[in-house]
């Protein structure tokens, strides 16, 4: 059943997957909300733009379910929320938690998919240790259901060092907690960018087959959104999920339609440039 709900997240053409995550309200931090205020607003543009996914929470997963038509994209959902992005780390309770029953409120909202994280935290082993007893709950629950999991390995840079939710590039790091979370039972990994592009092949071979989308992080400029997505597909990956590439972009709907031309159709920088 997992094979099912796999051939509807990733697009048939490519056998790739371009995901766009708007999950980022769950987590209570204010700068990560710009440009996503008006979820209804929010959904309604993104279907429009015609992405093969949208990541979202439970709460906020009917905006995309109620939407008529078979056309619009697969809802993957979100599965733990955490209060460890700040600029600072909560000094008395640090967790990810997940929600009950998750993988059967997945198939209530006939979601194609269910993210969940396994974070790597200097000064902070306790919610590591969380990561992978939610990890370890929810295999079994997901190959019952027949849903597919995504495992989101995050690798934080010290917190003294990069002020807040900055994410650490290096690529021996990356690779080590990937290859943790396909020996937990990922179906799907979501992982970051290596600082190194031409090293992320690296990462691609920790997961041992598993499929790898890349994250996209926080904004940058569009040259260097797809000029980093062309190197990544080049090395191997299955596809990317970008929230605040897309959704603070001025343009949602043009740079969806780049991003789409190039994961799907190996469109060039040039000509995704010129679709924005």
């Amino acid at each position: 059943m997992k094979s099912f709900r796999l051939k509807r997240l990733f697009n048939a053409r490519s056998n790739r997957c371009f995901d766009v995550a708007i999950d980022h309200g769950f987590f209570n931090q204010a700068g990560f909300i710009n440009g996503i205020e008006d979820m209804r607003k929010v959904v309604k543009t993104l279907v429009e733009a015609a992405p093969d996914a949208i990541q979202l929470t439970l709460g906020m997963a009917r905006h995309l379910q109620e939407i008529p038509g078979r056309e619009k994209p697969s809802l993957v959902l979100r599965t733990d929320v955490a209060n460890i992005y700040g600029k600072t780390l909560p000094e008395n309770r640090r967790f990810s938690l997940v929600i009950e029953d998750c993988m059967l409120q997945a198939v209530r909202y006939d979601a194609a998919c269910v993210c969940v994280n396994l974070f790597q935290i200097p000064g902070a082993p306790e919610v590591h240790a969380e990561c992978v007893a939610n990890i370890l709950k929810l295999k079994p629950q997901a190959d019952y259901y027949g849903m597919p999991m995504m495992v989101e390995p995050l690798v934080f840079q010290p917190n003294e060092i990069a002020g807040g939710y900055m994410v650490n590039g290096d690529e021996p790091t990356i690779t080590n907690l990937v290859r943790q979370a396909v020996e937990l039972g990922a179906d799907i990994i979501k992982a970051d960018p290596t600082d190194d592009v031409s090293r992320y092949h690296k990462v691609i071979e920790a997961a041992s087959g598993i499929p790898v989308l890349v994250r996209g992080g926080g904004r940058v400029s569009d040259r260097e959104i797809l000029e980093r997505t062309q190197g990544l597909l080049q090395q191997g990956a299955s596809g990317i999920v970008y929230g605040r590439n897309v959704i603070q972009h001025p343009n949602p709907k043009g740079i969806t339609r780049a991003l789409m031309s190039m994961v799907h159709d190996g469109a060039s920088v040039e000509d995704a440039l010129a679709m924005v």
